[in-house]
């Protein structure tokens, strides 16, 4: 399933979510323009622009040995210049390693972020978006704390998003793609269900991939920042305000 939109209108332009969305999709153009070969495609300038993306994702990307004090030696020219180790937690965030990557993440932020964003207001949920990816980063963190391979991405940040969404507007009307073979469709699915989907698909990514050591998929991230965004909604909703006359 694919979702398109929601049904929930928004009380007020969603800033917070679009800048977001203009910030990252800004970092990937830079990260596809550095490891981007160029006209000449001749293998020394090719490898050239993969060491310097390369260079850039272990800079800002987060690698959970710098933590830990063990990363092998032959990180230590790359990781010579990168941030202290804690402010990689949010630059992390705003990397991605492909145009799906961030096209995913962008998509699932644009139409569930707004709706939160107007539950909280704007400032309370830039801390809560940063603090859902924190939360997701310690999480995936904890399944290998010595790895050597960065960790990058909005998804844990967004998963939290996801996670506040499916408290506030559980039966709200998702428009969603099915696709069942050659047979597709577009059709209005409770927000429940299209997210509970989801979030049992990280279930058992992360649970099939645990103690893996190879880069790919941050299943732990996603649950991590989903079960954050969950429980953290209760703090950062915004609550009604009483009515009163001052005398």
């Amino acid at each position: 399933m694919f979702p398109l939109k929601d049904d929930v209108p928004t009380q007020s332009f969603p800033a917070v979510t679009v800048a977001l969305i203009v910030v990252n999709v800004a970092v990937y153009l830079y990260e596809f323009l550095l490891g981007f070969p160029g006209l000449d495609a001749s293998r020394t300038v090719a490898t050239s622009a993969d060491r310097a993306l390369r260079a850039f994702i272990y800079e800002f990307g987060l690698v959970p040995c710098r933590f830990t004090d063990s990363c092998p030696p032959a990180l230590s020219t790359v990781l010579a210049g990168a941030p202290l180790p804690w402010m990689t937690v949010i630059s992390s965030m705003f990397l991605h390693g492909g145009f799906l990557h961030v096209a995913f993440n962008m998509l699932y932020l644009w139409i569930f972020g707004n709706n939160v964003e107007d539950a909280m207001g704007k400032g309370r949920f830039v801390v809560f978006y940063l603090l859902c990816g924190a939360i997701a980063a310690a999480a995936q963190f904890t399944s290998d704390p010595a790895s050597a391979v960065p960790m990058i991405g909005a998804s844990g940040a967004v998963s939290g998003t996801l996670g506040a969404y499916v408290v506030l507007y559980p039966q709200a009307r998702v428009w969603t793609l099915v696709i069942f073979g050659f047979f597709w469709r577009f059709i209005p699915v409770p927000a429940l269900v299209v997210l509970g989907f989801w979030f049992l698909g990280q279930l058992v990514g992360g649970v099939t991939s645990f103690g893996s050591k190879e880069g790919g998929v941050a299943f732990l991230a996603h649950i991590g920042g989903f079960l954050a965004g969950m429980a953290l909604i209760f703090v950062f909703r915004q609550r009604p305000r009483l009515a009163y006359r001052r005398y």
